[in-house]
């Protein structure tokens, strides 16, 4: 398993929290889902930036993926296949967690998204 624990940066933490009141969705790992696949909707690559592990904000693969981590992991290792990258555990992982905080930026600066219904527009 390329990926089995979680942390998120401070920043990022900070972020959530304010999505969590505009959405009403209470559970980190479903806005985190939303954010890995917002990032990887975007066509660029995420910027090689260096996100601290320094929140409370922790979770398991199997808590960030639920039912689907198998479907998470493989869209994250073909996104490092289109990019050129390879797919060994450490890149795989890597590129999850820049994925992951690009999102939760996106997300976040989004003001359009004040609500669920509105977060559900992204995906359509």
């Amino acid at each position: 398993m390329a990926i089995e624990q979680i942390t998120i940066s401070k920043q990022a933490r900070e972020q959530l929290i304010r999505l969590k009141r505009r959405t009403g969705i209470e559970h980190w790992n479903v806005l985190c889902r939303w954010a890995l696949c917002r990032s990887l909707a975007e066509p660029s690559v995420p910027p090689a930036t260096r996100h601290p592990a320094d929140s409370n904000v922790e979770m398991t693969w199997k808590v960030f993926g639920g039912r689907h981590a198998d479907i998470y992991l493989a869209l994250v290792e073909e996104r490092c296949i289109v990019d050129g990258l390879q797919t060994d555990p450490a890149t795989v992982a890597q590129q999850f967690r820049l994925h992951l905080h690009r999102g939760i930026s996106y997300l976040a600066a989004d003001k359009s998204i004040t609500d669920v219904d509105m977060l559900a527009t992204l995906a359509a």
